[in-house]
């Protein structure tokens, strides 16, 4: 038997020191004094509960570290859960909020019905203030007996200011301060301080903070925050000098924060110098209150020097980062304000500037129809200057974060339109596939295939995007001009000749016109004289008036005579309506990209 260094190994994990000395421990029984996995101790619930509730910090009563062992070691099973309990509240008092909240687990575990005594709560809500879990902390922290509970109160406190709900933790202190006597630790104070601050209650404060030392500097620039809101700017900096001269790195530069406002609210500083400084020390650090203050600063710095850039750089790391939407309910709707200024036409930028702001801060766009008819336009304008892949991108956000779930099936179509013109059938593909839903009922689901067969046939994978059009109804046209595109001549003939089998002799309109010109040169390339003698039999007349009726007349007559001269000006002649229309227009403006993968089809010359 041997003297152990840490009793935590054997004691799941609790962290605490042993402070027996030489004294022997044996392995088996130091588990036994914290909690075995399969035990289960019963009773100390409901005596917990009948004890008197826990209303002032007395209660964490410090207990010297041998003696909270002995009392562990010396405790048969009856007394275990007592013994467990005073070393947790001496844990607590003590500051040590890790170690705590692993022993009252322990507890939890051998004896459930814990968890709906109030003092436990109180106690677990201590120490996850204390292990900095705010969050979880408030929610153990109310109801039952505790919402008008003193102590309850006290942590609360402490828990929502460090949860980033200052003003609401202002409701609380009025119930809080019979637990925060003079003597008590100061991050009680502290805490009230600085939700009458977040209130707008400078006095208040000064009055919450006034039993705390001046070597206290997370008081003293709480102080210097207030007076700074009072506009007593003197006695600010003379806090300010106490914070620097015993504070820690984060507290001094804290100071420096506050010393800035403090020059900003006094107008003692330009405003551009002033952005100046925060932007350096907002280079200098990262994180916590302290950057959102900077952040707020330099957010309303950059908007009374009218920079919208700026503004929008600090107001959107705010808005990322920080719930500034919980503090500031006014804010995002006028960081919003702000992005729409910075698009604003009068402004005269780039339609590359203007889609850069845009896609910076697309997250700033507002909800609703306003915000999906800002992307639109803007993606429109980018299409017509020619900036596929930027309109694409950009709807591809609104596509996969804003649409609702009928607005999917066309805006991907759509989105995987502009990568095709962008030469990224790879990216318009992918658009299809991470998009794809089983619901889209069939007349939404053609125009998508629609594009997936364009996008196949550009990186030479023909016969996928033909097998693609076997599931689309209807898909004739677009079929025919894959193979015209590819000059598949035999392809192309066989499949517009159930279109031509109900198209009228007479009359015909542009569209018909190309139909029928298109399979004219398509049987002269294969020569199907045959084919071509009815051809001419049925639509030579209609063909006579037109002016490209020459040229119909060179490709049906007989013997067929098509030369590379005569097939020039058979291809110069035909209408400039597309047969297979707006997806036509599509495949024919599509860039033909070489597939990386190596499995497509070999393009016919």
């Amino acid at each position: 038997m041997k003297h152990l260094a840490k009793v935590s190994a054997l004691v799941l994990c609790v962290g605490a020191q042993s402070a027996l000395g030489d004294e022997a421990l044996q392995g088996a029984s130091a588990v036994s004094v914290i909690g075995g996995a399969d035990t289960r101790r019963p009773g100390f619930a409901a005596a917990l509960a009948q004890a008197p509730a826990i209303r002032s910090g007395e209660a964490w009563r410090v207990i010297p570290e041998a003696d909270a062992w002995r009392a562990l070691l010396d405790a048969d099973d009856a007394a275990l859960q007592n013994a467990r309990w005073n070393y947790a509240g001496s844990l607590i008092g003590q500051g040590q909020g890790a170690e705590a909240f692993g022993i009252l687990e322990v507890m939890l575990q051998d004896d459930p019905d814990l968890a709906l005594v109030d003092n436990f709560r109180l106690a677990r809500g201590a120490a996850l203030v204390l292990l900095n879990r705010p969050e979880d902390a408030i929610e153990m922290l109310v109801g039952g007996g505790l919402n008008r509970n003193p102590e309850a109160c006290a942590w609360r406190v402490r828990a929502l200011v460090a949860a980033g709900r200052a003003s609401w933790a202002a409701d609380e202190v009025a119930c809080a301060l019979p637990a925060m006597p003079r003597g008590r630790d100061g991050a009680f104070r502290r805490a009230a301080g600085e939700a009458a601050l977040a209130k707008g209650k400078p006095d208040k404060a000064l009055s919450l903070l006034a039993p705390l030392s001046n070597r206290d500097a997370g008081a003293s620039l709480l102080r210097a925050r207030a007076y700074t809101q009072i506009g007593d700017y003197r006695a600010a900096r003379l806090n300010l000098s106490l914070a620097e001269r015993s504070g820690d790195e984060p507290q001094r530069i804290d100071a420096r924060l506050i010393r800035l406002e403090a020059q900003v609210a006094a107008k003692t500083i330009s405003p551009a110098k002033a952005l100046r400084e925060v932007d350096a020390l907002r280079y200098a650090w990262r994180g916590d209150g302290t950057e959102e203050r900077a952040l707020r600063l330099s957010y309303r710095l950059n908007r009374q020097l009218g920079n919208l850039a700026g503004a929008l750089d600090s107001g959107a790391t705010l808005f990322r980062y920080y719930d500034v939407a919980r503090t500031s309910p006014e804010f995002v709707p006028e960081l919003r304000g702000v992005f729409k200024a910075a698009l604003d036409p009068k402004r005269k930028l780039s339609l590359e500037e203007v889609g850069g702001i845009y896609w910076n801060y697309r997250d700033l766009a507002p909800s609703g129809v306003e915000g999906d008819m800002m992307a639109r336009n803007l993606a429109d304008a980018l299409q017509h200057a020619g900036l596929y892949e930027r309109a694409a991108d950009l709807l591809s956000y609104q596509l996969f974060n804003r649409a609702g779930d009928l607005a999917r099936a066309p805006l991907s179509a759509k989105v995987a339109s502009l990568y095709v013109l962008a030469g990224e059938p790879v990216k318009a593909l992918d658009t299809l596939r991470k998009s794809q839903d089983p619901s889209f009922p069939a007349e939404m689901e053609a125009p998508r295939k629609q594009v997936e067969a364009v996008a196949l046939s550009q990186l030479g994978r023909v016969q996928e995007a033909l097998a693609v059009l076997d599931q689309v109804a209807g898909s004739a046209p677009l079929r025919a001009a894959i193979q015209w595109k590819e000059r598949d001549w035999k392809g192309y003939a066989a499949t517009t000749a159930s279109q031509l089998a109900g198209m009228p002799g007479k009359s015909l309109d542009e569209l018909q016109q190309a139909v029928v010109l298109r399979q004219a040169i398509a049987l002269a390339m294969i020569g199907h004289e045959s084919d071509l003698a009815n051809l001419r039999r049925r639509y030579g007349a209609a063909f006579a008036e037109l002016p490209s009726g020459p040229v119909f007349d060179l490709l049906t007559a007989s013997p067929v005579q098509v030369d590379g001269d005569s097939l020039t000006k058979a291809l110069a002649a035909l209408p400039a309506t597309n047969p297979a229309g707006d997806i036509g227009e599509l495949l024919e403006r599509a860039p033909r990209i070489s597939d990386a993968t190596g499995d497509g089809d070999t393009p016919k010359t």
